[in-house]
Protein backbone atom coordinates (compact mmCIF):
# COMPACT_ATOMS: atom_id res chain seq x y z
CA UNK A 1 0.00 0.00 0.00
CA UNK A 2 2.90 2.37 0.70
CA UNK A 3 4.26 1.98 -2.84
CA UNK A 4 0.79 2.50 -4.31
CA UNK A 5 0.24 5.68 -2.27
CA UNK A 6 3.60 7.09 -3.32
CA UNK A 7 2.86 6.31 -6.97
CA UNK A 8 -0.42 8.19 -6.69
CA UNK A 9 1.41 11.16 -5.20
CA UNK A 10 3.95 11.16 -8.02
CA UNK A 11 1.16 11.04 -10.61
CA UNK A 12 -0.67 13.92 -8.91
CA UNK A 13 2.46 16.11 -8.89
CA UNK A 14 3.15 15.26 -12.54
CA UNK A 15 -0.42 16.14 -13.50
CA UNK A 16 -0.23 19.50 -11.74
CA UNK A 17 3.12 20.32 -13.33
CA UNK A 18 1.73 19.68 -16.82
CA UNK A 19 -0.94 22.30 -16.26
CA UNK A 20 1.26 24.96 -14.67
CA UNK A 21 2.89 27.83 -16.57
CA UNK A 22 6.57 27.10 -17.03
CA UNK A 23 9.02 29.79 -15.99
CA UNK A 24 11.08 31.03 -18.91
CA UNK A 25 9.00 29.22 -21.51
CA UNK A 26 9.25 31.05 -24.84
CA UNK A 27 6.41 29.24 -26.59
CA UNK A 28 2.70 28.75 -25.93
CA UNK A 29 -0.01 26.55 -27.41
CA UNK A 30 -1.01 27.87 -30.81
CA UNK A 31 2.50 28.98 -31.79
CA UNK A 32 3.89 27.66 -35.07
CA UNK A 33 7.66 27.34 -35.19
CA UNK A 34 9.50 27.77 -38.48
CA UNK A 35 13.03 28.68 -39.49
CA UNK A 36 12.09 32.36 -39.12
CA UNK A 37 11.22 32.15 -35.41
CA UNK A 38 13.46 29.17 -34.55
CA UNK A 39 15.30 31.05 -31.73
CA UNK A 40 12.10 30.75 -29.65
CA UNK A 41 12.77 27.04 -29.15
CA UNK A 42 16.57 27.04 -28.98
CA UNK A 43 16.60 26.51 -25.20
CA UNK A 44 13.64 24.09 -25.28
CA UNK A 45 15.12 21.40 -27.54
CA UNK A 46 18.44 19.63 -27.94
CA UNK A 47 21.14 21.08 -30.22
CA UNK A 48 20.38 18.32 -32.71
CA UNK A 49 16.66 19.13 -32.83
CA UNK A 50 17.47 22.83 -33.17
CA UNK A 51 19.67 21.95 -36.15
CA UNK A 52 16.60 20.36 -37.77
CA UNK A 53 14.41 23.43 -37.12
CA UNK A 54 17.08 25.68 -38.62
CA UNK A 55 16.90 23.57 -41.77
CA UNK A 56 13.15 23.71 -42.24
CA UNK A 57 11.46 21.33 -39.78
CA UNK A 58 8.35 23.00 -38.39
CA UNK A 59 6.58 22.54 -35.04
CA UNK A 60 2.97 23.03 -34.06
CA UNK A 61 2.92 23.88 -30.34
CA UNK A 62 0.00 22.26 -28.50
CA UNK A 63 -1.08 22.04 -24.82
CA UNK A 64 0.66 19.39 -22.75
CA UNK A 65 -1.37 16.28 -21.97
CA UNK A 66 -0.95 13.37 -19.58
CA UNK A 67 0.47 10.02 -20.64
CA UNK A 68 -0.74 7.17 -18.44
CA UNK A 69 1.18 3.94 -18.03
CA UNK A 70 -0.56 0.79 -19.26
CA UNK A 71 -2.49 -0.52 -16.22
CA UNK A 72 -0.63 -3.88 -16.10
CA UNK A 73 2.71 -2.06 -16.04
CA UNK A 74 1.52 0.21 -13.22
CA UNK A 75 0.30 -2.80 -11.23
CA UNK A 76 3.63 -4.57 -11.67
CA UNK A 77 5.47 -1.46 -10.46
CA UNK A 78 3.35 -1.35 -7.32
CA UNK A 79 3.97 -5.06 -6.71
CA UNK A 80 7.70 -5.40 -7.39
CA UNK A 81 9.54 -2.04 -7.32
CA UNK A 82 10.18 -2.02 -3.56
CA UNK A 83 12.55 -4.98 -3.89
CA UNK A 84 14.75 -3.50 -6.66
CA UNK A 85 18.24 -2.24 -5.84
CA UNK A 86 21.28 -1.14 -7.75
CA UNK A 87 24.14 -3.61 -7.60
CA UNK A 88 27.07 -2.80 -5.27
CA UNK A 89 29.00 -1.25 -8.19
CA UNK A 90 25.84 0.70 -9.18
CA UNK A 91 25.99 -0.52 -12.79
CA UNK A 92 23.31 -3.22 -12.85
CA UNK A 93 20.07 -3.99 -11.03
CA UNK A 94 19.19 -6.66 -8.50
CA UNK A 95 15.74 -7.94 -7.61
CA UNK A 96 14.03 -6.73 -10.78
CA UNK A 97 10.92 -8.68 -11.84
CA UNK A 98 8.54 -6.36 -13.75
CA UNK A 99 7.26 -2.79 -13.95
CA UNK A 100 9.43 0.24 -13.37
CA UNK A 101 12.54 -0.49 -11.28
CA UNK A 102 12.83 2.93 -9.59
CA UNK A 103 9.54 4.86 -9.63
CA UNK A 104 10.79 7.50 -7.16
CA UNK A 105 13.91 9.25 -8.41
CA UNK A 106 15.50 11.96 -6.29
CA UNK A 107 17.66 14.16 -8.54
CA UNK A 108 19.92 14.76 -5.52
CA UNK A 109 20.67 11.05 -5.29
CA UNK A 110 24.28 10.53 -6.45
CA UNK A 111 23.05 7.54 -8.47
CA UNK A 112 19.96 9.21 -9.92
CA UNK A 113 21.37 8.96 -13.44
CA UNK A 114 21.82 5.18 -13.18
CA UNK A 115 18.27 4.76 -11.85
CA UNK A 116 16.82 6.89 -14.64
CA UNK A 117 18.67 4.84 -17.25
CA UNK A 118 17.37 1.56 -15.81
CA UNK A 119 13.84 3.00 -15.82
CA UNK A 120 14.40 3.72 -19.48
CA UNK A 121 15.69 0.19 -20.09
CA UNK A 122 12.52 -1.33 -18.59
CA UNK A 123 10.11 1.29 -19.91
CA UNK A 124 6.35 0.85 -20.36
CA UNK A 125 6.15 1.39 -24.14
CA UNK A 126 6.51 -2.37 -24.80
CA UNK A 127 7.09 -4.90 -22.04
CA UNK A 128 6.44 -8.36 -23.50
CA UNK A 129 6.78 -8.40 -27.28
CA UNK A 130 6.41 -6.17 -30.30
CA UNK A 131 6.30 -6.69 -34.04
CA UNK A 132 6.74 -3.66 -36.27
CA UNK A 133 5.67 -4.85 -39.72
CA UNK A 134 6.33 -3.40 -43.14
CA UNK A 135 7.81 0.01 -42.48
CA UNK A 136 9.98 2.09 -44.76
CA UNK A 137 12.84 4.58 -44.57
CA UNK A 138 14.35 7.00 -47.06
CA UNK A 139 17.69 8.78 -46.89
CA UNK A 140 18.18 12.24 -48.30
CA UNK A 141 20.25 15.38 -47.90
CA UNK A 142 17.60 17.60 -46.39
CA UNK A 143 17.63 21.37 -46.19
CA UNK A 144 15.43 24.43 -46.16
CA UNK A 145 13.00 24.27 -49.08
CA UNK A 146 15.04 21.61 -50.85
CA UNK A 147 13.01 19.22 -53.01
CA UNK A 148 12.50 15.67 -51.77
CA UNK A 149 15.13 13.60 -53.60
CA UNK A 150 15.83 10.33 -51.77
CA UNK A 151 19.15 8.70 -52.53
CA UNK A 152 18.25 5.47 -50.76
CA UNK A 153 14.92 3.80 -50.01
CA UNK A 154 14.24 0.63 -48.06
CA UNK A 155 11.34 -1.44 -46.78
CA UNK A 156 11.63 -3.92 -43.91
CA UNK A 157 9.38 -6.90 -43.22
CA UNK A 158 9.75 -7.03 -39.43
CA UNK A 159 11.51 -5.26 -36.59
CA UNK A 160 10.51 -7.31 -33.57
CA UNK A 161 11.39 -7.92 -29.94
CA UNK A 162 10.64 -10.40 -27.18
CA UNK A 163 11.31 -9.79 -23.47
CA UNK A 164 12.09 -12.63 -21.10
CA UNK A 165 11.98 -10.42 -17.99
CA UNK A 166 9.47 -7.74 -17.00
CA UNK A 167 6.49 -9.28 -18.77
CA UNK A 168 3.16 -7.72 -17.76
CA UNK A 169 0.49 -8.63 -20.34
CA UNK A 170 1.24 -11.91 -22.15
CA UNK A 171 1.99 -15.33 -20.66
CA UNK A 172 4.42 -16.44 -19.36
CA UNK A 173 4.23 -13.78 -16.63
CA UNK A 174 6.26 -12.06 -15.26
CA UNK A 175 9.41 -13.96 -16.35
CA UNK A 176 9.84 -16.43 -19.19
CA UNK A 177 11.35 -19.65 -17.71
CA UNK A 178 13.91 -19.55 -20.53
CA UNK A 179 15.59 -16.67 -18.69
CA UNK A 180 16.80 -19.05 -15.97
CA UNK A 181 18.52 -21.17 -18.61
CA UNK A 182 19.95 -18.51 -20.93
CA UNK A 183 20.21 -15.35 -18.81
CA UNK A 184 18.82 -13.31 -21.73
CA UNK A 185 16.91 -10.12 -20.92
CA UNK A 186 15.49 -9.69 -24.40
CA UNK A 187 15.76 -10.71 -28.03
CA UNK A 188 15.35 -8.52 -31.09
CA UNK A 189 15.45 -9.01 -34.82
CA UNK A 190 15.20 -7.02 -38.02
CA UNK A 191 14.47 -9.09 -41.13
CA UNK A 192 13.91 -9.61 -43.96
CA UNK A 193 14.88 -6.51 -45.91
CA UNK A 194 12.39 -6.20 -48.78
CA UNK A 195 13.98 -3.39 -50.78
CA UNK A 196 16.37 -2.38 -52.26
CA UNK A 197 16.87 -5.47 -54.39
CA UNK A 198 20.59 -5.77 -53.65
CA UNK A 199 19.84 -6.02 -49.92
CA UNK A 200 16.70 -8.15 -50.20
CA UNK A 201 16.63 -10.85 -47.56
CA UNK A 202 19.29 -9.34 -45.30
CA UNK A 203 18.76 -8.84 -41.60
CA UNK A 204 20.04 -9.58 -38.11
CA UNK A 205 19.08 -10.89 -34.67
CA UNK A 206 20.37 -9.65 -31.32
CA UNK A 207 20.41 -10.98 -27.74
CA UNK A 208 20.78 -8.89 -24.58
CA UNK A 209 22.05 -10.60 -21.39
CA UNK A 210 21.49 -9.85 -17.72
CA UNK A 211 25.16 -10.54 -17.00
CA UNK A 212 26.72 -7.04 -16.96
CA UNK A 213 30.00 -8.47 -18.24
CA UNK A 214 28.53 -10.37 -21.18
CA UNK A 215 28.28 -8.43 -24.42
CA UNK A 216 25.30 -8.66 -26.74
CA UNK A 217 25.26 -11.46 -29.27
CA UNK A 218 24.36 -10.53 -32.84
CA UNK A 219 24.19 -12.49 -36.08
CA UNK A 220 23.63 -11.05 -39.54
CA UNK A 221 22.55 -12.60 -42.85
CA UNK A 222 23.95 -11.26 -46.12
CA UNK A 223 22.22 -12.08 -49.43
CA UNK A 224 25.49 -11.57 -51.30
CA UNK A 225 27.40 -14.32 -49.53
CA UNK A 226 24.26 -16.18 -48.38
CA UNK A 227 26.01 -16.77 -45.09
CA UNK A 228 25.32 -15.98 -41.46
CA UNK A 229 28.13 -14.12 -39.74
CA UNK A 230 28.71 -13.16 -36.14
CA UNK A 231 28.75 -9.39 -35.68
CA UNK A 232 31.21 -7.76 -33.30
CA UNK A 233 29.34 -5.78 -30.64
CA UNK A 234 31.53 -2.74 -31.31
CA UNK A 235 29.63 -2.36 -34.61
CA UNK A 236 26.44 -1.56 -32.72
CA UNK A 237 28.00 1.56 -31.21
CA UNK A 238 30.54 2.49 -33.85
CA UNK A 239 28.74 2.73 -37.17
CA UNK A 240 25.52 4.36 -38.31
CA UNK A 241 25.16 1.50 -40.79
CA UNK A 242 24.70 1.99 -44.51
CA UNK A 243 21.51 -0.08 -44.72
CA UNK A 244 19.66 -0.52 -41.47
CA UNK A 245 20.89 2.45 -39.46
CA UNK A 246 22.35 2.45 -35.96
CA UNK A 247 21.04 -0.58 -34.00
CA UNK A 248 21.67 1.14 -30.66
CA UNK A 249 19.15 3.86 -31.60
CA UNK A 250 16.36 1.95 -33.30
CA UNK A 251 14.11 2.58 -30.28
CA UNK A 252 15.67 5.48 -28.45
CA UNK A 253 18.85 4.48 -26.60
CA UNK A 254 19.06 0.68 -26.37
CA UNK A 255 22.80 0.17 -25.98
CA UNK A 256 23.84 -2.24 -23.21
CA UNK A 257 23.31 -0.18 -20.07
CA UNK A 258 26.39 -1.36 -18.18
CA UNK A 259 28.78 -0.34 -20.96
CA UNK A 260 28.34 3.39 -20.26
CA UNK A 261 28.95 5.82 -17.42
CA UNK A 262 26.12 8.28 -16.73
CA UNK A 263 25.75 11.80 -15.45
CA UNK A 264 22.49 13.66 -14.78
CA UNK A 265 22.89 17.09 -16.38
CA UNK A 266 19.46 18.59 -15.79
CA UNK A 267 15.75 18.09 -15.26
CA UNK A 268 13.80 20.75 -17.12
CA UNK A 269 10.83 21.54 -19.38
CA UNK A 270 11.57 20.86 -23.04
CA UNK A 271 9.55 20.31 -26.19
CA UNK A 272 8.73 16.81 -27.43
CA UNK A 273 6.25 15.19 -29.79
CA UNK A 274 4.38 12.57 -27.75
CA UNK A 275 0.83 13.19 -28.98
CA UNK A 276 1.45 13.09 -32.72
CA UNK A 277 -1.66 13.87 -34.74
CA UNK A 278 -0.76 11.94 -37.89
CA UNK A 279 -0.30 8.23 -38.48
CA UNK A 280 1.02 7.62 -41.08
CA UNK A 281 3.17 10.67 -40.60
CA UNK A 282 3.58 13.56 -43.02
CA UNK A 283 6.82 13.95 -44.93
CA UNK A 284 8.03 17.48 -44.26
CA UNK A 285 7.67 19.74 -47.30
CA UNK A 286 9.95 22.47 -45.94
CA UNK A 287 13.16 20.52 -45.26
CA UNK A 288 13.48 18.19 -48.23
CA UNK A 289 11.51 15.38 -46.58
CA UNK A 290 14.07 14.93 -43.81
CA UNK A 291 11.55 15.02 -40.94
CA UNK A 292 7.89 14.56 -39.95
CA UNK A 293 6.23 17.99 -40.06
CA UNK A 294 4.22 19.90 -39.26
CA UNK A 295 3.50 17.82 -36.16
CA UNK A 296 2.34 18.51 -32.61
CA UNK A 297 5.01 19.35 -30.00
CA UNK A 298 4.36 20.13 -26.34
CA UNK A 299 6.31 21.10 -23.24
CA UNK A 300 7.33 18.03 -21.25
CA UNK A 301 9.45 17.41 -18.18
CA UNK A 302 12.67 15.77 -19.40
CA UNK A 303 15.74 14.35 -17.70
CA UNK A 304 18.94 15.23 -19.56
CA UNK A 305 21.62 12.56 -19.13
CA UNK A 306 25.13 12.22 -20.50
CA UNK A 307 26.21 8.67 -21.39
CA UNK A 308 29.93 8.11 -21.92
CA UNK A 309 31.11 4.78 -23.35
CA UNK A 310 33.43 2.84 -21.09
CA UNK A 311 36.50 2.37 -23.27
CA UNK A 312 37.32 -0.90 -21.53
CA UNK A 313 34.04 -2.26 -22.93
CA UNK A 314 33.51 -0.45 -26.25
CA UNK A 315 36.90 0.05 -27.84
CA UNK A 316 35.78 1.27 -31.27
CA UNK A 317 32.93 3.64 -30.39
CA UNK A 318 32.95 6.69 -32.63
CA UNK A 319 30.97 8.81 -30.21
CA UNK A 320 32.64 10.59 -27.34
CA UNK A 321 29.33 10.89 -25.53
CA UNK A 322 25.60 10.51 -26.03
CA UNK A 323 23.11 12.94 -24.50
CA UNK A 324 19.72 11.40 -23.69
CA UNK A 325 16.54 13.42 -23.24
CA UNK A 326 14.20 11.11 -21.31
CA UNK A 327 10.56 11.98 -20.67
CA UNK A 328 9.87 11.64 -16.95
CA UNK A 329 6.31 10.43 -17.53
CA UNK A 330 6.43 8.03 -20.49
CA UNK A 331 10.10 7.02 -19.90
CA UNK A 332 11.10 7.15 -23.53
CA UNK A 333 13.56 9.56 -25.10
CA UNK A 334 11.89 11.79 -27.73
CA UNK A 335 15.35 12.66 -29.01
CA UNK A 336 19.00 11.74 -28.57
CA UNK A 337 22.17 13.63 -29.58
CA UNK A 338 25.56 11.98 -30.03
CA UNK A 339 28.94 13.73 -30.09
CA UNK A 340 32.19 12.63 -31.67
CA UNK A 341 35.45 12.23 -29.78
CA UNK A 342 36.33 15.87 -30.46
CA UNK A 343 33.18 16.94 -28.62
CA UNK A 344 31.39 18.06 -31.80
CA UNK A 345 27.72 17.26 -32.41
CA UNK A 346 27.67 14.16 -34.60
CA UNK A 347 24.17 12.69 -34.92
CA UNK A 348 20.64 13.49 -33.87
CA UNK A 349 17.75 11.04 -33.49
CA UNK A 350 14.15 12.24 -33.17
CA UNK A 351 11.16 10.01 -32.34
CA UNK A 352 7.58 11.16 -32.91
CA UNK A 353 5.10 9.30 -30.70
CA UNK A 354 1.31 8.99 -30.67
CA UNK A 355 -0.79 8.17 -27.61
CA UNK A 356 -3.93 6.22 -28.48
CA UNK A 357 -5.58 2.81 -28.22
CA UNK A 358 -4.53 1.81 -31.78
CA UNK A 359 -1.57 2.64 -34.01
CA UNK A 360 -3.74 3.94 -36.87
CA UNK A 361 -7.34 5.23 -36.77
CA UNK A 362 -8.66 2.46 -39.05
CA UNK A 363 -6.98 -0.46 -37.23
CA UNK A 364 -8.97 -3.69 -37.10
CA UNK A 365 -6.56 -6.00 -35.23
CA UNK A 366 -4.09 -3.89 -33.25
CA UNK A 367 -6.66 -2.41 -30.85
CA UNK A 368 -6.02 -2.17 -27.10
CA UNK A 369 -8.26 -1.78 -24.01
CA UNK A 370 -6.23 1.29 -22.98
CA UNK A 371 -4.11 3.97 -24.59
CA UNK A 372 -0.42 3.38 -25.10
CA UNK A 373 2.47 5.11 -26.86
CA UNK A 374 3.48 4.22 -30.42
CA UNK A 375 6.54 5.50 -32.28
CA UNK A 376 5.01 6.66 -35.55
CA UNK A 377 8.08 8.25 -37.15
CA UNK A 378 11.80 8.62 -36.57
CA UNK A 379 14.66 10.55 -38.12
CA UNK A 380 18.39 10.00 -37.81
CA UNK A 381 20.53 12.89 -39.04
CA UNK A 382 24.27 13.17 -39.51
CA UNK A 383 24.60 16.86 -38.64
CA UNK A 384 28.19 16.93 -39.88
CA UNK A 385 27.41 15.53 -43.32
CA UNK A 386 23.75 16.49 -43.67
CA UNK A 387 22.40 13.01 -44.50
CA UNK A 388 19.04 12.22 -42.88
CA UNK A 389 17.19 8.91 -42.79
CA UNK A 390 13.45 9.38 -42.24
CA UNK A 391 11.31 6.37 -41.26
CA UNK A 392 7.52 6.18 -41.08
CA UNK A 393 5.93 3.58 -38.80
CA UNK A 394 3.53 2.87 -40.45
CA UNK A 395 4.18 4.01 -43.98
CA UNK A 396 1.50 5.08 -46.42
CA UNK A 397 3.30 3.08 -49.11
CA UNK A 398 3.51 -0.38 -47.53
CA UNK A 399 0.85 -3.12 -47.63
CA UNK A 400 0.52 -3.39 -43.84
CA UNK A 401 -1.15 -0.30 -42.37
CA UNK A 402 -1.56 -1.29 -38.71
CA UNK A 403 2.19 -1.82 -38.44
CA UNK A 404 2.60 -1.98 -34.64
CA UNK A 405 1.59 -5.12 -32.73
CA UNK A 406 2.62 -4.63 -29.10
CA UNK A 407 2.15 -7.29 -26.40
CA UNK A 408 -0.10 -9.33 -28.69
CA UNK A 409 1.94 -12.60 -28.91
CA UNK A 410 2.71 -11.70 -32.51
CA UNK A 411 6.22 -13.17 -32.14
CA UNK A 412 7.75 -15.77 -29.84
CA UNK A 413 11.32 -16.88 -29.10
CA UNK A 414 11.45 -18.94 -32.30
CA UNK A 415 11.42 -15.79 -34.40
CA UNK A 416 14.82 -14.81 -32.99
CA UNK A 417 16.88 -17.74 -34.16
CA UNK A 418 19.49 -18.10 -36.88
CA UNK A 419 17.32 -20.76 -38.51
CA UNK A 420 14.36 -18.38 -38.78
CA UNK A 421 16.60 -15.59 -40.07
CA UNK A 422 17.96 -17.79 -42.85
CA UNK A 423 14.57 -19.28 -43.72
CA UNK A 424 13.05 -15.83 -44.29
CA UNK A 425 15.59 -14.95 -47.01
CA UNK A 426 14.31 -15.39 -50.59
Amino acid sequence: MKVKALLCAVVTIATLSLGMPLAGAQVKPGDFITIENAPQVKDLVSPGVYYKVQRGMTMKIVPAERVEWPPPYKEATEKYSAQVRLSPDHRSVAGYVAGQPFPFVDVNDPYAAEKIVWNNAFRPISTDDYDLRFYDCASEYGGYHKPYRPIFYMQVGHYAGYALVGRTEVEPLPIDPDFLRTGRYWLSGLYPMLTPQEARGSGFIRYRYADPNRADDEWGWSPGTRRVRRVNEDFLSSSPGAIVGDPDHFMGFIAKTEEYDYKLLAEKPMLASVHAEHSPGVRCATDGGASDCPEAWELRNLYVLEATPRRDRIREALQGKTVLYIDSEMWFEPYVDTYDRRGQLFQNNIYWLAYRDRPVPDAKVAIYPFKREFVVASAQTDVQGGLSTMCFLPSAETPERECWYINMSSVDRNFFTVAALVKSAP
